[in-house]
């Protein structure tokens, strides 16, 4: 039962975010049909994450209150309203407006572990989430692919497609999915203890704001940068970012499985330090070089992803939805503004390397809490575990 619990989960997790990267997966088509700016493709490339990251919050409570087989479903359900829209009115008006409501799917996440979460035992929750997690293969599912079924049959067509596999599994979560047993029901109290006077939850919302928001800036805008940077075809810049997702995705269960057994806090002293180095590579021009980086930072990345939500449910074991909800908000803001600064960084230098520099400089800063706060400072006996 716990299995096919993950797997529901899991697969709607992954098809949600394959929605959800479309819009970034064809920004340089948009680009061209449009006539954008830098910036107004990192913008149309940026809105469907920060509505994503902001609705994580409500979605979490939500899921808290009436259980995730009901929101997962609803939402599910949903993405086709906002994909069909794009492909039928053509403006890039439009597309703002669609790609915000396309953000909805990005909030599943927060759904998800609170979802799956509650299936399992803390000693086998952080590779647990770490494979639910791993349902951001749908971003690499939707820059490999995206570009590829624009060009056989038309971008109105990946819209089309991407909304009614969305909708299809909507039906299949309501139909099999349960919840690990009854709701219990949260007070608005409770809600904001949580997020407003808990400081850890706020600071594991930072710790993820640089592992999940490096992973989603750097995927949303590797097509656009290798495309502009390195003279690469879409299609060859689309495989190489599927690249980069694949291997953070890969890394994500690898970190939660790790972080059961050296504990969260051990596994993103090591991240964060790696980051900052990799960084450095990030801000070359040499293709190597930037690859290296890359993937040096989609590992690290993905670890870090991992260990972050092992964190999480030891630590406010009854309030997952809530707490994720806000981590997961402030990861997704992450991942909005970096490609505003680049797309803003580039237009006026002509380079992105100020951009990686602050990513290095994030992550040194996330490395010194992290060692301050709470491997000098000791974790609450609950969390011993992680």
């Amino acid at each position: 039962m716990r299995g096919r619990q993950l797997f529901l989960a899991t697969m709607a997790f992954a098809i949600s975010f394959a929605l959800w990267g479309v819009v970034s997966a064809l920004a340089p088509r948009f680009r061209e049909l449009y006539g954008l700016t830098e910036t107004q493709t990192a913008l149309a490339v940026a809105i469907p994450v920060l509505l994503g990251a902001l609705f994580r919050i409500p979605m979490g409570i939500l899921t808290d209150r009436i259980g995730g087989r009901y929101v997962f479903a609803a939402l599910l359900l949903f993405g086709i309203v906002p994909a069909a829209a794009i492909a039928l009115v053509h403006s890039y008006a439009m597309l703002l407006i669609g790609g915000l409501l396309i953000g909805l799917a990005g909030s599943s996440f927060a759904i998800g572990i609170a979802f799956t979460t509650r299936w399992f035992p803390p000693e086998q929750q952080g590779l647990a989430l770490g494979i639910f997690g791993a349902g951001n293969i749908g971003q690499s599912v939707a820059v490999f692919f995206a570009p590829q079924i624009a060009r056989l049959f038309g971008w109105e067509s990946v819209f089309w497609i991407f909304g009614i596999v969305s909708a299809l599994w909507g039906v299949a979560f309501w139909m099999f999915a349960r919840d690990a047993g009854p709701v219990r029901k949260i007070s608005m109290e409770r809600i904001v203890e949580v997020l407003v006077r808990q400081r850890l939850s706020w600071l594991l919302a930072f710790f993820y704001f640089i592992t999940f928001g490096g992973f989603v800036a750097m995927s949303i805008y590797l097509p656009t940068l290798l495309k502009g940077q390195f003279g690469l075809t879409l299609e060859d810049a689309g495989m190489r970012t599927a690249g980069f997702v694949v291997l953070a995705t890969a890394m994500r269960p690898v970190g939660g499985w790790l972080s059961d057994r050296i504990g969260g806090s051990q596994v993103l002293t090591i991240v964060y330090a790696v980051i900052a180095g990799f960084a450095l590579c990030l801000i070359s021009t040499n293709m190597v070089l930037f690859t290296v980086g890359a993937l040096g930072a989609a590992a690290m990345l993905g670890l870090g992803n991992g260990a972050v939500f092992k964190l999480v449910p030891h630590f406010f074991a009854a309030d997952v939805g809530t707490v994720t909800g806000l981590v997961g908000a402030l990861g997704g803001l992450g991942g909005f503004f970096p490609p505003l600064v680049l797309g803003v960084l580039k237009q006026m230098t002509g380079s992105y390397a100020a951009g990686f520099v602050l990513l290095g400089v994030f992550a040194l800063v996330a490395l010194s809490l992290n060692l301050t706060i709470i491997r000098r400072g000791g974790m609450p006996r609950a969390a011993s575990a992680s």
